[in-house]
């Protein structure tokens, strides 16, 4: 059955991209195209324009939020234009919100009860101060698998998309399992190759989603907490290379603090390190 896709766009060259990849990766997929706008919205142009158009505040505000949904329905519909062209069958989904743009895609992700959602790392906002604001908010507060699509990717990165293996971040743990079961769901044809670091102790305890698969051992991480984390996550990541995987995988034990997010675990570096598509599979 074709997956059920939310993808978070905001028009950027990012998040197109990220609808150009998971087309790939999901083909025939039905996805919702979500686009998050807060007032005042992003066109400065425009805003100046309102301001000398209104007689008064309170018109001036009801000239923003008429502006605000017109334009943000119009690159909800350019996302879908473009999913169309990629045999998506799409629709959009436009909500106007103030707060955490990640928060609510990951809200409104699990009402509609899609199988992921996808996100480009420097879309929603177009900085790598915004792939801490939303990307990893979206990873930390969803309760279904996340893919982040880096951009650009490489010839041989978007060649493996079609039909590269996907490696997946491996350590015994029930989040490594509800990596593993999210994989085998989301990519059933794909080849998956399990990676645990080497002073990862996973023998006899590979659980039963993970029985069969290939297991490589990667060499051992060196450093303590994050810089661990950041061990290991490059290590995930160079094994995706050689196997010239379609995307990495990887396990997330649950919602910790917001410190220890922007700290970083193995997911988060991996997000932030990786050069394929990373999927987060909450444990």
């Amino acid at each position: 059955m074709p997956a059920s896709v939310m993808v978070g766009y905001d028009g950027s060259p990012a998040a197109n991209a990220a609808i150009s990849a998971a087309a790939v990766l999901f083909p025939n997929a039905h996805a919702w195209i979500a686009h998050i706008w807060t007032p005042p919205f992003a066109s400065t142009k425009l805003r100046r324009r309102l301001r000398a158009a209104a007689a008064s505040t309170d018109e001036l505000v009801e000239l923003i939020e008429r502006e605000g949904a017109r334009e943000a329905d119009a690159i909800a519909a350019t996302g879908v234009a473009l999913a169309k062209a990629a045999e998506w069958d799409a629709e959009p989904i436009v909500k106007r919100t103030i707060g955490s743009d990640g928060l609510r895609l990951a809200q409104l992700a699990e009402k509609l009860d899609t199988d992921v959602i996808v996100v480009g790392d420097r879309g929603l906002g177009g900085s790598d101060a915004v792939l801490g604001a939303v990307c990893d908010m979206v990873v930390h507060y969803a309760t279904g698998p996340v893919l982040v699509v880096p951009n650009p990717l490489l010839a041989d990165e978007a060649a493996a998309l079609a039909s590269g293996p996907v490696v997946v971040g491996y350590d015994g743990s029930a989040g490594a399992d509800a990596a593993v079961d999210g994989v085998r769901r989301l990519f059933p044809d794909r080849e998956v190759i399990l990676a645990a670091a080497r002073d990862e102790d996973v023998t006899g305890t590979v659980g039963p989603a993970a029985a069969g698969l290939e297991l490589v051992r990667l060499d051992e991480p060196s450093g303590v907490g994050r810089w661990r984390e950041r061990a290991v996550a490059d290590q995930l990541i160079a094994c995706a290379q050689r196997r010239g995987a379609a995307a990495l995988a990887v396990g997330s034990r649950g919602r910790s603090a917001p410190r220890e997010v922007l700290l970083g675990s193995v997911a988060l570096a991996a997000v932030h390190r990786s050069q394929r598509p990373v999927l987060v599979v909450r444990g």
